[in-house]
């Protein structure tokens, strides 16, 4: 059995060599789940499922880890972490590398293998869901909760419909029926009901099962043709029902162990057409047994009372079992290794004897074939005469083929030939060969109870004198050397024991009864006499190594010699090792294949060999090191050359020297039991064991005083800590009462001191609420002042804003004045240049455009009269050329080009409309000072604004709405002031000038867009008499207004002193 921990790696081998599962258990790997955390601790798997073809399942722990196990390429992959635990698993949906997993949030996920991507998150169910059942399409899924089952389209992962039942039923389980479009519904009152799974109409229900079985269905299992039901529950009993027919037709017992049945499922066989007659139950012991339905007998069983079973899932081919184990790891078993025994064929019922390759057989010679097939009818000859073969076996055998004879029908005779045919033995047969060479008897009671003896002591630490890295080698070893220590005691003794077994060991470590047997057969026949100088090496041994190493090579040994190079450095480590540590496996293999085909003598006949193989290398050392490291270590040498002169010196070496003459012959072990080995000296290993038993005790003694030395240290440890942590605790007690103490001094202090501060807090508050009254107070007295400052300075802001809005009227008559002039000086220029364009065809029309001309001059000069009797008139067209002057400011700002080429005509015109105005300004000097003044500000303004409009159209804008303002304005206070000029003059205003006023204000400067000026002589009288008259009207107006500003002052004056004198006196 192999065990794999998956641990912290995402990925990785299943299996690290070719699980070979046994017969016994059928247990391929256990795998387990084990973090490295801190706090180390064993994830437990939950749910386990096989895909589709069964090479591949997916697995869940508590933790969500979601691992997907490919059991055919020995690969497992961390494939999702879900971060919760899951419920039920499904891997067999139409596409191939997604599966389904329920969670313990009662959602249903679909994951992909390959990208690890969330592919569909599916929700609906209230409670756990313990079951997935997937469509044989892979179209559908049903899952299944204790309170509803729903049916999903996995391709849309959309829920098709809902099964709901009444709470007091509950659903034990609902599934698909394999390769069909069935499905069958099981509750908990034991009633199972079948549905066609697309109009969901009802087949069929299946009848009640008997009053006398008591049990209550919990699991259940279908054949993979969908015909026979299998349902189980608390209860030893087990009920088969026919689908087809809708009744039961069989019951079957249990076990009386088994008292209730947690898990049934059908075990597939590729050769039953899906009508599955094995069956797996899981009972509450946690072993599951397969039983065939047919003939009620238990063929297996998995699991055992201390490794029990929880869950189980098997592959759908039928080849692997994946069974969740109660400590929460997942055992794979093979299905093949535990029906091996069932499936074997039976013994064949014809024995077919052959003769041999000559015509006349030997005694002795005969072999008898088994053969299983069916039985050969003998052939008729033409006579029709059956020809009987008679076969004479001698009663009285040869004695040599006797003692050639081996077991299993082997001859040792013909294995040496073909030995010194082939060099060494089939690989594939070796062992068997050995085997049958050694005739070891396999006495399994005997070695079973010198392993129940455990390790010897002479063996625990074996690890730190031979570190070897394989812990399964390691272990055989340890075995097997405290196996033969507790053969015969003088192998704990035996320093080069493990170098002797080792080669063995290794070779035979999967067998551990022929590894003890062929290492016991080897020291009984080839290790003969070398215990009787115990502890020293065999000297009887090597003096017969030297004895034919002096008959073969003299020169050699002489060599030897001379450099002080004995028997037990140039033969010992090689006799003591078995050859292991200067050749090869393979050479090793092909020099054993000799010694164990031959007589004990051949393996020291082997040593002088490679001595006088390797006499080239060996002459030319002179350094004991060197040949030290020589016969350490392996060197270039033919193992066949080695092998070829060790059989001619077993030919050639005279029989007084010969080992064979010292040494008995082969002898095997004895069946049942060992034989006893005592070819030592007793006394010598006897001696050692007393002395070692001796040491032994004196050390144990040791080990006790001193253990109850360090019981009595720790003892007086112990309490004079005691006495320390008593006499700390008293000071500390003492401490924290003078500590309490200091503190009830402290508080007290601290609570005189509060007093203290609260009487002066007390105080302070009385003084805060002194003061604050009296603030508040003169912040009352102050609030009333200020009150009254600020309806002075409101007062003030008033009279100033009345003065500044009679200046920006002001101002705004004269820029119309200047407006006006400019439309007639646009006017004459445009006269002027139709003049002389249409100088032709003006002089025909001259005399009628004079005639219009004088009559248009004479309206006009009407209408300027009236203009200058009713400046009200005069500030209405005002207005208007107002407006129509913001307009063509407006079009200039939009036009750049065309108003900065108009503005330097207008500039142009400025000039001469200054030098017209100065001239007028020559006759009214002495009236018109503070008028030309304002005209010169206006000017400049006017200048001002056309570059801003030049500049920014939203500042024109924002003048244009203060212009419409003030026009309103100006418009209001002339029509006032114009009602007073009326008065004033003595003229009233009759009901012509009003007609005449009313139709100039519906048609504002028709005449004068109409008409064209000749000359600006004939406008200036008319020009003058306005302008001499306006500025008397305004003059007289801004008399009588500073009258009435300083008047209001006065009367705010006096009114503000009369309400602070109040005040005072009321403070006072």
């Amino acid at each position: 059995m192999q065990s794999t921990d998956l641990g912290n790696k995402e990925s990785g081998k299943i299996w690290h060599r070719k699980p070979s599962p046994a017969t016994r258990d059928g247990l391929i790997v256990n795998i387990t789940h084990s973090t490295s955390d801190y706090y180390p601790k064993v994830l437990r798997f939950l749910n386990v499922a096989f895909d589709g073809l069964g090479d591949c399942l997916i697995a869940g722990d508590h933790q969500g880890n979601i691992y997907i196990f490919d059991l055919h390429g020995n690969r497992f992959n961390l494939v999702q972490r879900t971060a919760q635990a899951c419920t039920a698993l499904a891997f067999n949906l139409r596409r191939k590398s997604e599966f389904l997993v329920a969670l313990a949030d009662y959602s249903i996920k679909c994951f992909d293998t390959v990208t690890k991507e969330l592919v569909s998150w599916m929700r609906g169910h209230e409670s756990s869901v313990f079951s997935i059942s997937v469509h044989a399409s892979g179209r559908y899924a049903i899952t299944t909760s204790s309170d509803t089952a729903q049916l999903w389209d996995l391709d849309t992962f959309q829920r098709k419909r809902k099964l709901n039942i009444r709470q007091s039923v509950g659903i034990q389980k609902v599934f698909f029926l394999p390769l069909s479009n069935t499905i069958l519904s099981c509750f908990k009152d034991n009633s199972i009901f079948a549905w066609e799974c697309d109009t969901l109409f009802c087949k069929y229900q299946l009848p009640a099962p008997p009053e006398s079985s008591s049990i209550v269905y919990k699991v259940f299992a279908v054949t993979r043709d969908g015909r026979i039901l299998a349902a189980g529950g608390k209860s030893n009993h087990l009920h088969l029902w026919c689908l087809e027919a809708t009744q039961l037709f069989r019951i079957i017992q249990m076990p009386t162990k088994v008292r209730a049945i947690r898990h049934l499922e059908f075990l597939p066989d590729s050769f039953d057409a899906g009508s599955n007659q094995v069956l797996g139950i899981l009972s509450q012991d946690g072993i599951m047994r397969f039983v065939n339905i047919q003939t009620c007998k238990l063929l297996f069983e998995i699991g055992s009372l201390d490794e029990g079973i929880s869950s189980s899932v098997i592959s759908p081919h039928g080849r692997y079992i994946a069974a969740i184990m109660e400590n929460g790891s997942l055992n794979i078993y093979s299905v093949q290794a535990l029906t091996q025994d069932i499936n074997k064929p039976p013994p064949p019922l014809v024995k077919v004897i052959e003769d041999l390759p000559k015509n006349v057989p030997k005694s002795g010679d005969v072999k008898m074939k088994m053969t299983s097939g069916r039985v050969l009818r003998p052939a008729r000859c033409i006579e029709s005469k059956t020809q009987i073969r008679i076969v004479k076996q001698d009663l009285i055998g040869n004695l040599e083929n006797k003692e050639n004879e081996l077991s299993d029908g082997l001859n040792k005779k013909r294995l040496q030939l073909l030995l010194k045919g082939y060099g060494e033995y089939p690989t594939k047969y070796r062992m068997f060969i050995w085997r049958s060479l050694l005739q070891l008897p396999e006495n399994h009671t005997a070695f079973s109870s010198l392993l129940d003896k455990g390790t010897h002591m002479a063996f625990i630490n074996l690890q730190k004198m031979y570190p070897i890295k394989s812990r399964k080698l390691l272990r055989v070893l340890q075995r097997t050397l405290s196996a033969l220590a507790h053969w015969s005691s003088i192998f704990s003794d035996t320093p080069y024991l493990p170098l002797l077994t080792f080669p063995f060991v290794k070779l035979f470590q999967n067998n551990q009864l022929i590894c003890f047997e062929v290492i016991a057969t080897l020291i009984i026949n080839w290790c003969q006499h070398w215990f009787e100088y115990f502890p020293n090496p065999p000297i009887n041994i090597l003096s017969m190594i030297e004895n034919v190493l002096a008959f073969c090579d003299k020169e050699l040994l002489q060599h030897f010699i001379n450099h002080d190079i004995t028997s037990q450095l140039y033969a010992w480590p090689l006799l003591e090792t078995v050859f292991s540590e200067v050749l090869t496996r393979e050479e090793w293999l092909k020099l054993f294949d000799n010694v164990f085909s031959n007589q004990p003598s051949f393996l020291l006949m082997t040593a002088v060999a490679y001595n006088t193989c390797s006499r080239a290398p060996l002459l030319n050392c002179t350094l004991k090191d060197d040949f030290v490291y020589f016969f350490h270590h392996r060197n270039n040498l033919d193992i066949n050359v080695v092998i070829r002169k060790a059989y001619h010196l077993m030919e050639t070496t005279p029989a007084d020297i010969h080992p064979d003459s010292m040494l008995d012959a082969f002898v095997a072990l004895t069946k049942g039991q060992y034989p006893v080995f005592n070819q030592y000296p007793t006394f010598i290993v006897d001696f050692q064991t007393q002395e070692r038993e001796r040491i032994r005790n004196d050390e144990l003694d040791y080990l006790r005083e001193r253990q109850t030395v360090e019981n009595m240290k720790a003892e007086v440890d112990q309490r004079r800590l005691e006495d320390e942590a008593w006499y700390e605790k008293q000071e500390e007690l003492r401490k924290a009462e003078e500590a309490r103490r200091e503190m009830l001094l402290q508080e007290e202090e601290k609570i005189v001191q509060h007093r203290q501060r609260l009487a002066a807090v007390k105080r302070e508050l009385k003084m805060k609420e002194m003061h604050l009254q009296d603030a508040a107070r003169r912040q009352f007295l102050k609030l009333q002042q200020e009150q009254r400052e600020m309806e002075l300075r409101r007062l003030d802001d008033e009279i100033e804003r009345k003065v500044q809005m009679r200046d920006r009227e002001i101002a705004t008559t004269a820029r119309d004045l200047e407006i006006r002039q400019l439309e007639l000086e646009a006017q004459k220029r445009l006269y002027e240049k139709n003049l002389t364009r249409n100088q032709g065809a003006f002089a025909k029309e001259f005399r009628e455009d004079a005639n219009a001309y004088r009559q248009k001059r004479d309206f006009e000069d009407n209408m300027f009269h009236k203009l200058i009797e009713t400046d009200q008139t005069h500030s209405r067209n005002a207005q208007k050329v107002i407006e129509e002057n913001l307009a063509k400011a407006e079009e200039a700002c939009l036009n750049t080009d065309w108003k900065i080429q108009t503005l330097h005509k207008q500039k142009c015109d400025d000039l001469q409309r200054n030098e017209s105005y100065q001239e007028v300004t020559k006759l009214l000097q002495k009236n018109r000072r503070q008028e030309a003044e304002l005209l010169n500000a206006m000017m400049e303004e006017e200048s001002e604004k056309w570059k801003e409009a030049e500049e920014k159209e939203f500042h024109l804008r924002s003048e244009k709405k203060a212009s419409a303002l003030s026009d309103a304005s100006r418009h209001w206070f002339l029509r006032q002031e114009l009602g007073a000029v009326l008065e004033h003059a003595g003229r009233p205003f009759s009901k012509e000038d009003a007609s005449w006023w009313q139709k100039e204000q519906a048609v504002p400067g028709s005449f004068s867009r109409a008409s064209q000026p000749t000359s600006i002589s004939e406008t200036v009288p008319s020009t003058r008499v306005s302008l001499s008259r306006s500025t008397a009207e305004w003059d007289g107006m801004e008399e009588n207004l500073l009258k009435k500003v300083r008047n209001l002052r006065q009367r705010l004056t006096t009114q503000a002193q009369s309400r602070q004198l109040s005040h005072s006196v009321l403070a006072t």
